[in-house]
């Protein structure tokens, strides 16, 4: 799948941000990596966890769900947008005449309406979005999903954390105080058209022509010799830690079939490729259900052009919609068919809103003080809706949800205490989420 690089309004660059790798002598690229830190994992547990991963659906560039999840056709003239609502599976739920297909599936979904925060800039609203925290300059906080890189095992060869994506500046999708080494494992390569074998791989981790499995052993082998011999030298630097981390971990993807095997989407039936769209993000949304079928924890695809300042309403019928809705109802639909679901998390966000006021370009510009999202799967509530905003979209009427509730919701179904501490390399204390709470009520 080739990266489309796109500015947003703000004319900052959204780009793949990770090449990942093992040592230089393995003919493999590991040149972010060499100051890796592998602070040892937390993987204390309650009980009550059902989840087992999560899968990151990220509208990049600000949705105006206004106009979708929490449609407003009464509201006065110049807010209300030219869609009308349509009945969905749960009576009295109505969603946006765009999203036909996620009508079908509201009885397995929970809408949630009264999401807010109060950051209309794209970096620092993602980073908020997909960490849970408020972003800081005294600290970089980890990405939700390389904390669960971090607190969940995963089974030997299976990365825990990759992504499709090319989250907004980078950092917002990486490790911040955990370090490098809980970075996610980008994926690149093509879907693959019909009849045809996807090329998805986990980049910087292959070996070079001509090399076999064999010899990747014996340098393997040489490699440990000479890092015993500098051993003491290094004993006291955080690059043999985290350097022999994840060094490990693409040792194992290269020896393991599972991730490849997951990457194989041919052997997936024509009917259901083309249920998922055949464009490279409904196919990364297939790739993503096989990679957690694998084992994987963590997984992010991406969609962009949200930031819808202009011809919004166009945008929206003829290009956004029609492909959100068309993979997220598949993707919904295939782990619920697969008994999957129920310990899948999905999460379709954006990093803020639109707003309610359309400009004079028939657009909608940034608008963090009402937004929705909709989670699915992993124990939360099904044909649901959480909260409202008044009648003009302006603001939460009803029950008011922040980024950092989602979060810790989320974990507290992963089984983890949002209130976990971790330490950064220096010895701080770090609560998970600051300042979040489990939204009981999304809980089924």
């Amino acid at each position: 799948m080739t990266m489309i690089r796109r500015t947003d309004c703000e004319g900052v660059h959204r780009r793949d941000f990770l090449s990942i790798g093992t040592a230089g002598m393995l003919g493999l690229s590991l040149p972010q990596l060499l100051r890796a830190e592998a602070l040892p994992a937390n993987r204390t547990q309650s009980s009550s966890g059902r989840a087992k991963s999560v899968i990151l659906v990220w509208l990049a560039g600000g949705p105006a769900t206004i106009d979708m999840w929490d449609n407003k056709p009464e509201a006065p003239e110049g807010i209300r947008g030219e869609f009308k609502s349509i009945a969905t599976k749960v009576a009295g739920v109505q969603l946006a005449e765009t999203l036909p297909n996620m009508a079908t599936v509201t009885d397995k979904i929970s809408i949630v309406r009264s999401l807010y925060h109060t950051i209309p800039s794209h970096a620092p609203a993602t980073n908020f979005m997909v960490t849970g925290n408020k972003p800081t300059a005294a600290l970089q906080y980890p990405s939700m999903g390389s904390l669960t890189a971090k607190l969940l095992p995963v089974e030997k060869g299976v990365p825990p954390y990759v992504s499709f994506a090319d989250l907004r500046g980078g950092a917002s999708g990486g490790a911040g105080y955990l370090g490098t080494g809980y970075n996610p494992f980008q994926i690149e390569g093509a879907a693959g058209g019909k009849g045809k074998a996807s090329t998805f791989r986990v980049r910087g981790i292959s070996l070079p022509n001509n090399f076999s499995l064999d010899q990747l052993g014996n340098r393997d082998q040489l490699l440990q010799k000479f890092d015993s011999k500098f051993a003491q030298i290094d004993k006291q630097d955080d690059l043999v830690t985290g350097l022999d981390t994840f060094h490990q971990q693409a040792l194992d993807i290269l020896r393991s079939d599972k991730t490849k095997s997951a990457f194989q989407l041919e052997r997936e039936k024509e009917s259901l490729r083309e249920a998922y769209g055949n464009t490279p993000f409904g196919q990364s949304a297939l790739a993503a259900r096989r990679l957690i079928e694998a084992g994987v924890r963590f997984a992010t695809i991406s969609t962009g052009g949200w930031d819808t300042h202009q011809n919004t309403f166009k945008s929206h019928k003829e290009r956004l919609m029609p492909q959100l809705d068309q993979t997220l109802a598949a993707l919904i639909r295939d782990l619920d068919d697969r008994g999957l679901l129920d310990s899948t998390i999905v999460m379709c966000a954006g990093e803020f809103g639109r707003t309610p006021k359309v400009n004079k370009n028939t657009g909608r510009d940034h608008w963090a003080r009402s937004m929705a999202c909709v989670l699915a799967g992993g124990g939360i509530k099904r044909g649901y809706v959480h909260g409202s905003t008044d009648a003009s979209g302006m603001a939460p009427s009803t029950e008011p949800v922040t980024p950092d509730d989602i979060a810790s919701t989320i974990f507290h179904r992963l089984g983890i205490d949002p209130a976990l501490e971790l330490q950064t390399p220096t010895g701080r204390p770090i609560q998970l989420f600051r300042e979040g709470r489990i939204v009981e009520k999304l809980i089924g």
